[in-house]
């Protein structure tokens, strides 16, 4: 493509994405798009023969956007001493990419069309969230095998960790629209979250010393 039909071609998708965020995919129409992008609906149909293709180049672009995130769960570097504050790190990057609107938003438009499109969103979770979620458990096998992490099933304490810190805040996204998390929130979830992950999965050699106490004065003593 020439650049003025490469500007026409990004033009119909970011008119597109934000039509169907707004009305839904069966309230977009071919024209909501058009008339948004400032083009003729027959250059829309020129570069999409019709809506769902579109919809799916929409709903799969947005997987791109996972990489930086599959690298940072890939890099937790293996240190007994800041495991916590590692896995806390991650915790709340996790927590700030997952929960931003428009992502809330996209989960959304997916889950109300799984079974019209039951292909694309398997698609869209394979090669989003679920990437993420294997590269979190091979992760886990590492630091297993490193002696800081006790973790028979890998894939499952995968599950576990993004359960622990997504379960509250998406659900309340999803039930009451696009609530918007506060830092304090996110460091709270992450923090909550990390600590009871470590409680189940911390290996028993790497569990940190407790806060030593002056003994307690003897009762009756002058």
């Amino acid at each position: 493509m020439d650049s003025r039909s490469v500007r026409k071609h990004e033009a119909i998708l970011e008119a597109a994405t934000s039509v169907f965020l707004d009305k839904g995919y069966s309230g977009t129409s071919m024209d909501d798009i058009a008339k948004l992008a400032a083009v003729s609906k027959q250059t829309v149909y020129k570069h999409f023969s019709d809506k769902e293709k579109l919809f799916a180049e929409i709903v799969l672009a947005t997987t791109d956007r996972i990489d930086n995130l599959v690298d940072s769960v890939a890099d937790v570097p293996a240190d007994a001493d800041d495991l916590e504050e590692n896995l806390t790190r991650l915790a709340h990057r996790l927590l700030t990419t997952l929960t931003q609107p428009p992502v809330i938003q996209l989960r959304r438009l997916i889950i109300a069309n799984a079974d019209t499109f039951p292909e694309l969103g398997a698609t869209w979770y394979e090669q989003g969230f679920e990437r993420v979620l294997v590269t979190l458990a091979a992760t886990f096998r590492r630091l297993t095998d490193q002696g800081l992490l006790k973790t028979d099933d890998p894939m499952l304490a995968a599950h576990h960790f993004a359960g622990l810190l997504l379960w509250i805040p998406v659900n309340q996204a999803m039930f009451r629209g696009n609530t918007r998390n506060t830092e304090a929130d996110l460091d709270r979830y992450a923090a909550a979250g990390i600590r009871t992950f470590l409680a189940a999965y911390r290996s028993p050699g790497e569990a940190p010393s407790p806060v030593s106490r002056p003994p307690a004065p003897e009762s009756g003593r002058r």
